[in-house]
């Protein structure tokens, strides 16, 4: 998928995890991850196992990530503006 999900608007940059990401403003932030190679926006606890959009409409909460410091933000929710930081919510591993 490495397609815009919106063809207007202004190209934006926004930080995932400290890279820099190119996006269009007012777009859904998890459209943005799931044009990137690593699609997770968290991981589950206690398996770590990554997670990533699902539903797109805010019911399932697979794809909650940091924003801008905020935590527990659901990125299909979230849309996206110029600077926006954002973190993926990894858990830590877990010894088995």
């Amino acid at each position: 998928m490495d397609k815009a999900l919106l063809t207007s608007g202004i190209n934006v940059e926004i930080v995932i995890d400290d890279k820099v990401v190119s996006a269009r403003e007012g777009e859904p932030l998890a459209a943005v991850f799931l044009r990137q190679d690593d699609i997770h926006t968290r991981t589950s606890n206690p398996s770590s196992e990554p997670r990533a959009p699902f539903c797109m409409m805010g019911v399932c909460f697979e794809c909650v990530v940091h924003v801008d410091g905020v935590g527990t933000v659901r990125s299909c929710q979230q849309s996206v503006r110029d600077g926006m930081r954002v973190v993926r919510q990894d858990q830590p591993k877990r010894l088995k």
